[in-house]
């Protein structure tokens, strides 16, 4: 059964409390952001271009001086060919070097830490937030980190290097259980942002429950702010940027939170205020298509006879809608555009079509299509390929794909598959090769059907043949997205497509 676990002091770490601080950054004219730099906070998992290319930027450029921190991983020794280097050397960046020590007093050396002083950026990995505290907590290392920041520099982290960015470390605890939320000992971070804490992988991990449940109640005073996988939080100043491929969240924040909810959803595309805790801009705002409009599409879902429907538009990295009708609210705060999952029918072309095109692989991963029958019956090798070229590069938990090739989705899984396909390379690659790189050229149309609508290329899939129940639609030349899935036969799904797509451009 799953457990949470708040293991708290009496009061509050002295960086939530206001002590450890300049009578300067005290009070009400605290700043939560960095008054130089940026500080990148990702949900782990995948990231998109979009992430390393902010992050990359910020830095410097492609040449600027990238420390790669992979100490949250607890191996004893890496490489200058670590594995998290990767992603940032296919990204552009040509100049990454691999700092790592479970040595504190080496942490504490000059010698260690002089290369900071060159570096115009620095990323925490992934794994477990004690190993992050355990090497570098209070010494020379640390103190290097903050001074990249403060020479207007960036930090960020994916992950457990997303949860050591705060104030409070939220699931710090020196172990591998990560239900333990608040550990003595272990409650403070490297507070590059301050009077923060930084939960991960809410959404995959279905962990939007545990900020509210164990750390709130406890520090009313604090920000809880998270992200699901390959979303991030892009902070300059007290100005948060969404970007990425899901949504954020905020705790503790001045607006008023989701209805029946303890938090309130950002989407990519977002900003927010991290010292007035209040939203600044709703890319929502920007949309042609409003609310009223896209009651009246969905009209018949209002009665609960018609079943469920959920929509998604987005363009240039923005999500404009994500919506759910008809849609009872799901368990643990999940999005109703998360869950539940619909069945594809035809939509599945898409993938087949584009695992038509590439190697044909039988080795199994004892994984039946990402929720198949795990560890009984090896996955085909239709389902490997489902598994390497599209659920792992874009990061599909909810995604299945069945032995026979039907796939059940959903509005925001779909949006990540989309916005793979920004990058041509995302599924010509396989994952389980060392490099990751792409070997095999792909047909990106294949699969879909094209035309044109209101002067815009389009490539479209319909659950049934004429547009029925379900659409997944792209408008590569203005980087849109359209989802549109019900569990209705007789639903003319076209017809809202056409009207979603008229609006957007304006017709």
């Amino acid at each position: 059964m799953r457990r949470l676990v708040s293991l708290s002091l009496v009061v509050l770490p002295a960086a939530l409390a206001g002590q450890d601080r300049s009578p300067s950054q005290q009070g009400s004219a605290v700043k939560v952001g960095p008054e130089r730099g940026t500080v990148i906070v990702v949900g782990g998992g995948s990231m998109g271009p979009e992430i390393y290319s902010a992050f990359i930027k910020a830095a410097g450029g492609p040449d600027a001086l990238i420390i790669d921190v992979p100490t949250a991983g607890g191996d004893t020794v890496y490489n200058q060919n670590a594995p998290g280097t990767r992603g940032w050397r296919q990204a552009g960046a040509r100049n990454v070097y691999v700092l790592h020590t479970n040595d504190k007093k080496l942490a504490d050396s000059d010698s260690f830490a002089a290369i900071l002083k060159k570096a115009g950026g620095v990323w925490f990995e992934g794994g477990r937030q004690f190993h992050l505290v355990d090497s570098y907590a209070g010494t020379k290392t640390e103190a290097g980190f903050h001074d990249v920041l403060a020479r207007g520099g960036v930090v960020g982290g994916s992950s457990a290097g997303a949860s050591i960015l705060g104030d409070f470390l939220v699931r710090g605890a020196p172990s591998n259980d990560n239900f333990i939320m608040d550990y003595p000992g272990y409650q403070k971070g490297f507070a590059f942002l301050r009077g923060v804490g930084i939960d991960q992988h809410v959404v995959a991990r279905e962990r939007l429950p545990d900020l509210a449940d164990s750390i709130m109640p406890k520090y009313p005073s604090l920000l809880g702010m998270s992200e699901d996988e390959g979303t991030a939080w892009v902070v300059r100043g007290d100005t948060a940027t969404i970007v990425g491929r899901d949504k954020a969240f905020v705790y503790g924040g001045k607006d008023a939170t989701d209805k029946g909810k303890p938090f309130l959803t950002l989407y990519p595309g977002d900003r927010y205020n991290l010292s007035t805790r209040q939203v600044m801009h709703r890319a929502a705002s920007e949309s042609k298509v409003s609310v009223a409009f896209l009651d009246s599409l969905f009209k018949p879902f209002a009665e609960p006879s018609a079943g469920g429907a959920t929509v998604l538009v987005a363009e240039d990295g923005k999500v404009l809608v994500d919506r759910s009708y008809g849609i009872p609210d799901q368990a643990k705060y999940m999005p109703t555009t998360t869950v539940p999952q619909f069945q594809l029918g035809e939509i599945a072309r898409v993938f087949t079509a584009m695992c038509a095109q590439l190697p044909i692989d039988s080795g199994g991963r004892g994984r039946g299509g990402r929720g198949g029958a795990a560890n009984q019956t090896p996955p085909t090798p239709l389902q490997n390929c489902f598994n390497r070229r599209f659920a792992t590069p874009v990061g599909l938990h909810k995604t299945t794909m069945s032995r026979e090739g039907q796939v059940q989705s959903d509005a925001d899984e779909l949006y990540r598959v989309a916005l793979g396909y920004e990058i041509p390379r995302t599924f010509a690659r396989d994952t389980t090769t060392g490099d990751g790189a792409a070997s095999h050229s792909v047909d990106l149309s294949a699969g879909w059907e094209t035309d044109n609508r209101a002067g815009a290329a389009r490539l479209s899939a319909y659950a049934v043949a004429g547009g029925k129940r379900s659409a997944f639609v792209r408008l590569p030349d203005r980087h849109a997205t359209i989802v549109v899935l019900t569990n209705s036969e007789t639903t003319d799904v076209k017809r809202i497509v056409d009207a979603l797509t008229d609006r957007l451009i304006g017709k």
